[in-house]
């Protein structure tokens, strides 16, 4: 079988259901597995509050409405209430100067103007798809979508996370096991925010040779579902790094807190 598409490894990234045969062909193609890995790390970013900083709401001036009904032949005009609801709450707001205006055509007073209805949004599997992708091609990388709550399932293996460096990072994780068969690793962190950049969870070998990220954790509780079939034995240790937004996927060199599940 040919390797995902595109479109698909991006709905995988973001935990939409994939047809049967691209979803066997994922769970056994390393490169597909990788390529899915960016994307979901892509998305796990953006899902940080703490990254995002989208400023304060500005509203726009005057004359913004003016050129765009002149340039568009549009001779409705905003109602006040809303004009007035996307206001800033303070702050002065910046007047750009007024577009170039053009006349509007006359409209026949026997063919009134129509109301404009606003549609309902509805979420686009597709246009899901596209962003992840996009998010990915822009080289912003982070980690697996962290799962919530839940069936809390029987843990298997346990570690306490040790600071390092004396970072003062420090907590607890364990491998738990579902009802259905799938497995999570639950990550307790106690730490601070970094100044710089965020924190993301992985696992390693024993001789520090492999690892596998998981993704962004927070302080407090995070879910990570592991890959199937993943040996555990063969990555028993749970590594909490200090990331940057740099496009990077692959470890920093700057871990905060490491422990070793107790295969």
């Amino acid at each position: 079988m040919p390797h995902c598409t595109p479109e698909d490894l991006a709905l995988a990234a973001l935990r939409e259901p994939l047809a049967d045969d691209a979803a066997d062909h994922l769970a056994g193609c390393a490169a597909c597995t990788r390529e899915m890995t960016r994307l979901r790390r892509a998305v796990d970013v953006l899902a940080v509050p703490e990254l995002a900083d989208p400023g304060p709401p500005v509203s726009p001036p005057p004359a913004l409405w003016a050129g765009i009904a002149a340039a568009t032949g549009v001779v409705t005009a905003p109602r006040p209430e809303v004009v007035a609801a996307s206001a800033p709450t303070g702050g002065p707001v910046p007047d750009l100067p007024p577009l170039p205006l053009r006349t509007a055509p006359a409209v026949p007073p026997s063919d009134p103007v129509a109301p404009v209805v606003p549609l309902r949004p509805r979420p686009s599997r597709v246009l899901l798809a596209a962003a992840a992708a996009l998010v990915v091609g822009l080289g912003i990388g982070a980690g697996v979508v962290a799962l919530g709550g839940g069936d809390d399932g029987v843990a298997v293996a346990a570690a306490v996370l040790d600071p390092l460096e004396d970072s003062g990072a420090s907590g607890s994780a364990s491998v738990v096991e579902r009802a259905d068969g799938t497995r999570v690793l639950r990550v307790e962190l106690a730490a601070d925010a970094p100044r710089e950049g965020y924190y993301e969870a992985w696992l390693l070998t024993e001789s520090v040779s492999g690892l596998i990220p998981l993704g962004v954790v927070r302080a407090g509780t995070e879910e990570f579902e592991l890959p199937p079939g993943l040996d555990i034995g063969e990555y028993p240790v749970v590594d909490v790094s200090v990331e940057q937004l740099d496009g990077d996927p692959s470890h920093s060199g700057v871990s905060v807190a490491r422990g070793s599940l107790d295969t």
